[in-house]
C-alpha cells in the first residue's frame, strides 16, 4: 500500500502487466510506445495503468536511470506529455544523495526494472481525493524506516532473500 493510487485499479483488474524482452533501448522504446497507445486507446474503465517489466536490459541502475532521458524525449516527441507519464522502479534504485542501503530507496525498488505508464487524468483524479498528496513520498520513506529486518525480508525477498 505504498502507492495510494494502485490498490483500487489492481483489485478491479485494470492494471496491465507485460514483459518486454527488448535487448536494446530502441526496441524498449517501441514496446513502450505500443503500450502507451494501448493504454490511450482503451477506456479507463477497462485499463487504468500499465507496468512494463524489463527482462533483458538495465541490470545496472545508472544505465536505467540514463534511459529516462530518452523516455522524456519520447513522451515529448510523440505528444504524450500532459496525457501520460512514466514512473521508474528498479531493483537497485537509489535516490540522489543517499546511501545504497537507505530505507527510503525501498520505495522505488522492484524485482525487475519497470516502466509504470500512468494516465495523467487518473493521477489528477486520485490526487484530488487524497489528503496531502505532496507528503506521500516522505510518508513512504518513514514507513520503510520503521520496518524490522524480518519485515523487509518478507516484503522484499528479491533484495534480502
Amino acid at each position: 500500500n505504498l502507492c495510494p493510487f494502485a490498490a483500487l485499479p489492481r483489485r478491479q483488474g485494470r492494471v496491465r502487466i507485460c514483459v518486454s524482452h527488448a535487448r536494446d533501448e530502441e526496441a524498449l522504446l517501441e514496446d513502450m510506445q505500443r503500450e502507451l497507445e494501448r493504454l490511450s486507446d482503451t477506456p479507463v474503465e477497462e485499463l487504468e495503468t500499465t507496468v512494463i517489466a524489463i527482462a533483458d536490459l538495465f541490470e545496472d541502475f545508472d544505465d536505467y536511470n540514463q534511459f529516462f532521458d530518452l523516455v522524456d524525449l519520447w513522451l515529448e516527441r510523440f505528444g504524450w506529455v500532459g496525457d501520460m507519464q512514466v514512473a521508474s522502479f528498479h531493483p537497485n534504485y537509489q535516490f540522489a544523495d543517499t546511501e545504497p542501503d537507505d530505507a527510503g530507496n525501498l520505495t522505488k525498488r522492484s524485482p525487475w526494472p519497470l516502466l509504470h505508464l500512468i494516465r495523467e487524468d487518473s493521477l489528477e483524479a486520485a490526487l484530488e481525493n487524497f489528503p496531502d498528496p505532496d507528503g506521500i513520498p516522505e510518508r513512504n520513506i518513514r514507513r520503510m524506516e520503521t520496518l524490522t529486518a524480518e519485515e523487509r525480508r518478507r516484503l522484499f525477498p528479491y533484495l534480502f532473500g
